[in-house]
């Protein structure tokens, strides 16, 4: 057979030496600190439980890519950089990856684009009978793996824990099932439901654009105390969100499920009105001072129709050259444990935090790419991009505990200490691999290796 050479590329030499590039390398790896995630995976057995929320029809005598290697390779693929299906066409033949995702023989490939594509098309009713889209996912197994993560994370029971909600947007550029404009984001979108405690994801909900932000919360949050409290029955459990979330059904299931709330309330005129003395300190201490000034106050408030009990509202009253600006806080913490001032500032406040999770799942790991025409099958693809995340955060959480990167996004992670050049040798009895000697975070890789494999392993 013809041998076909690589296109060389020509760039400006040194002096008289031409300079010359050729994807020719051989085995190399430009994911060589993808082995961090092997031993977080060692350490946390995340992707074996994923795997096992799968149903496999397959006849098991013509199975070339078992479910856990299918699994695997998708999550690893996405933690790495790798959006799309199609760049597994020649991620298959990376050695690392290759390696990472269960195939230990040299002549073994991973899976394509088109059986990769079987994980996320196949629905329970249907997958027995199906002759190619035979692999479901059963999503209510996935919930609870989200939920057994954050508590296995924790030694011990905490003595309190912040369950934060919010919804965003994942952008439709096609006609997939579902798709509805909403007037806030001005586009045809989906409208997900998030759920953190902290940076631990509990739930990734997919949903359609023409519901209340708040549609279903109270639902899915009684599914997520249930399991938690089974776990830490003597936990204080307090649920945070924006206004968008201030709906009697949810707070009425708060207090009648010992849970408390910390949630923004809209202003509207009978507030404001209410309001006047707080506004008029603002004011007076603007006129003293300048600059934008703020005054705190309690109101015992009640809807006129929406709301069945008078509940107890946080204001902050903020007055600059721009005129005023106030804020409410709903919640059923009393006064006698925290005061205004500290139960807007560094309580309700604090939920900004939960927007860099949801841009690590959007912008590192992929999530809103729901380009797939169902809804459920763009509900598996963001469950891979919520696995993805999950990995990275015990990766954060424990190989990166106290180095400069505990606190790093998903994305400056991949980008300082898993993209790192790597020469993979692979033999009948190991795999050597050969990492970049120019790499400048070494101790850091060892010190993240060294963590990881001072925790215990994963058991079951």
């Amino acid at each position: 057979m013809t041998e076909c050479s690589e296109r060389a590329e020509e760039f400006e030499g040194f002096a008289r030496r031409r300079l010359t590039a050729r994807f020719d390398g051989g085995r190399i790896s430009s994911d060589g600190g993808a082995l961090l995630l092997l031993e977080t995976e060692r350490r946390t057995g995340i992707l074996a439980r994923f795997a096992g929320c799968f149903s496999d029809h397959r006849d098991a005598r013509r199975v070339e890519h078992p479910v856990a290697d299918l699994a695997r390779q998708r999550v690893l693929g996405l933690c790495l950089g790798y959006e799309d299906l199609s760049d597994h066409d020649l991620l298959r033949d990376d050695p690392l990856l290759r390696a990472l995702a269960g195939k230990e023989r040299p002549g073994d490939a991973l899976a394509g684009k088109s059986t990769l594509s079987r994980l996320e098309l196949s629905t329970p009713d249907g997958s027995a009978g199906d002759r190619y889209k035979r692999i479901a996912l059963d999503t209510d197994a996935v919930d609870r793996l989200f939920v057994d993560a954050f508590l296995e994370s924790e030694a011990s029971s905490p003595s309190s824990i912040v369950i934060d909600l919010d919804a965003t947007d994942f952008p439709l550029h096609g006609n997939q099932e579902g798709r509805f404009f909403h007037g806030y984001y001005g586009n045809y979108c989906y409208l997900p439901l998030y759920i953190f405690s902290g940076r631990h994801l509990l739930l990734a909900r997919l949903r359609q654009a023409n519901i209340d932000a708040a549609a279903g919360s109270r639902d899915e949050l009684a599914k997520i105390v249930a399991q938690i409290r089974a776990a830490w029955p003597a936990t204080r459990i307090v649920i945070r969100a924006d206004s968008g979330f201030c709906r009697d059904e949810l707070l009425t299931w708060c207090e009648e499920s010992r849970v408390d709330y910390v949630i923004g309330l809209a202003r509207n005129g009978r507030l404001h009105e209410l309001s006047q003395y707080h506004l008029g300190v603002a004011q007076c201490l603007h006129a003293a001072q300048g600059g934008s000034q703020r005054a705190y106050g309690e109101l015992e408030y009640r809807t006129v129709d929406t709301w069945s009990r008078e509940r107890r509202v946080v204001l902050r009253a903020e007055h600059s050259a721009h005129g005023d600006n106030p804020r409410y806080v709903v919640t059923s913490l009393p006064e006698s444990e925290v005061d205004a001032r500290t139960l807007y500032e560094d309580i309700y406040c604090a939920r900004g935090e939960m927007e860099n999770r949801i841009k690590e799942q959007q912008l590192d790991l992929f999530a809103g790419r729901a380009s797939a025409e169902t809804m459920r099958a763009n509900q598996v693809r963001l469950y891979f991009a919520s696995i993805a995340y999950t990995l990275m955060e015990a990766l954060r959480r424990i190989g990166l505990a106290h180095t400069e990167l505990e606190r790093a996004q998903c994305g400056t992670i991949r980008n300082r200490l898993l993209k790192i050049g790597a020469q993979v040798r692979v033999s009948v009895r190991r795999i050597v691999v050969a990492l970049s000697e120019a790499f400048p975070l070494r101790e850091l890789f060892a010190r993240a290796v060294a963590n990881l494999r001072g925790a215990a392993p994963a058991t079951g």
